[in-house]
C-alpha cells in the first residue's frame, strides 16, 4: 500500500510540473511576442527612400522615352567620345552600361552602338568580341545590383504576407529556391522576356544569389548577336535603327518557344512543392490534434480529486 500511494503521489506530481512548464512556456512565448511586436511597427525609412528614388528614376526613363529623348541622346553623345578614347571608353561604357541596367533604361541602343564603336576601331571579329564582353559585364552588375535592391526592397513583405498565407506562391517560391538555375537559364536565352524587369522580379522570389548569378550566361548569346548586327552596320545611325525584321521574327519565335519551356518547368517543380507542402501542413495538424489532446487529459487528471486520480490510476487505497 505504502509503495502504491508513493508512485500514485509521484505521477500526480510529474503531471503537476508538466502543466507548470507548459503554462510557463506558453507566458514566456507571449512575452517574447509582446517584445518582437515593436520592432516590427518600426518604419523601414531606408527602404522607403531607396523605393521612392528607383521610382522616380524609373518614371523619368518613361516619360524621357516618349517626349524629349534626353538619354538616347545622350548614349549617341557617349558612343561617339568612345570611339576617340578606346581604352578609356571600355571601362567607362561598362559603368553607363551598370547604371542603365539598375535604372530600367534599356540597352538595346547601347548594344548594338557598342558593336559599330568597337568593331570600327579594331575589326569585326575582334570588335563583336570585345563588345560582348563590355556588354556582358556592366549588364551583369547592374543585374545583380538590381536583384539585391528587389530582395532588400520587397522579399521580407512578399514573404510575409504572400508567400506564408497562399500554398500556391509558397509551392513557386520552393520551387525557385531549388530549380531556379534551370528555369531563370531558360529566361535569360529568351529575347522576349524584358532583361531589366526581370532582375528585380528575381530579387523578390526565392532563387539564391549563386543561382542568379550562374543563369546570367544565358543572356551571351543575344548579346553576342547584337553585337554582331551593330559591328556589320554601316554607320552609328544605323546600328541605332535596330534589328532587321527577319531578326526579329527569329528571335520572336525563339524567345516564345524557350519562355513556354521555362513556364512549363517552373509549373511542373512547382506542382512538386505544392504537393510536398500540403502533405507537411496534414502532418503538422495531425501532430498537433495528437499534442492537444495529451495536453487536454493532463488538464482533466490535473483537476481530478485524489481519489478519482487513484481510480483513473488503478490504484486502490484500501489494499
Amino acid at each position: 500500500m505504502d509503495e502504491q500511494t508513493t508512485n500514485s503521489s509521484y505521477q500526480h506530481s510529474t503531471i503537476e510540473e508538466q502543466s507548470s512548464y507548459r503554462r510557463y512556456s506558453t507566458a514566456e512565448n507571449t512575452n517574447n511576442n509582446d517584445d518582437t511586436t515593436p520592432s516590427k511597427r518600426k518604419c523601414p525609412w531606408g527602404k522607403i527612400l531607396v523605393a521612392t528614388i528607383l521610382i522616380g528614376i524609373v518614371t523619368f526613363v518613361i516619360i524621357d522615352s516618349l517626349t524629349t529623348k534626353y538619354i538616347s541622346t545622350g548614349f549617341q553623345e557617349f558612343l561617339t567620345w568612345i570611339e576617340s578614347n578606346l581604352v578609356a571608353g571600355v571601362f567607362a561604357f561598362m559603368g553607363v552600361y551598370f547604371i542603365a541596367t539598375v535604372c530600367f533604361v534599356p540597352g538595346s541602343l547601347l548594344t548594338l552602338g557598342s558593336g559599330f564603336v568597337f568593331g570600327s576601331a579594331v575589326g569585326v571579329g575582334n570588335g563583336v568580341v570585345l563588345a560582348s564582353v563590355a556588354v556582358f559585364v556592366g549588364a551583369s552588375l547592374g543585374s545583380i545590383a538590381a536583384f539585391l535592391l528587389g530582395r532588400y526592397l520587397m522579399r521580407d513583405c512578399v514573404r510575409r504576407r504572400l508567400v506564408k498565407k497562399y500554398p500556391v506562391i509558397e509551392a513557386i517560391d520552393e520551387a525557385l529556391q531549388n530549380n531556379g538555375l534551370k528555369i531563370f537559364l531558360l529566361l535569360r536565352l529568351s529575347p522576349i522576356v524584358p532583361f531589366n524587369a526581370i532582375n528585380y522580379i528575381a530579387g523578390v522570389t526565392g532563387i539564391s544569389l549563386k543561382d542568379y548569378v550562374i543563369a546570367l550566361i544565358g543572356i551571351l548569346p543575344g548579346t553576342i548577336l547584337y553585337c554582331f548586327i551593330g559591328a556589320s552596320a554601316g554607320g552609328l545611325a544605323e546600328a541605332e535603327q535596330g534589328v532587321s525584321q527577319p531578326v526579329t521574327i527569329a528571335s520572336i519565335v525563339v524567345g516564345l518557344v524557350l519562355a513556354f519551356i521555362a513556364v512549363f518547368i517552373a509549373s511542373r517543380y512547382a506542382k512538386k512543392e505544392f504537393n510536398k507542402i500540403i502533405e507537411q501542413k496534414q502532418n503538422s495538424e495531425a501532430g498537433e490534434g495528437g499534442q492537444n489532446e495529451e495536453d487536454d487529459m493532463i488538464d482533466v487528471e490535473e483537476g481530478l480529486p485524489v481519489d478519482e486520480q487513484n481510480v483513473e490510476t488503478g490504484v486502490d487505497m484500501d489494499n
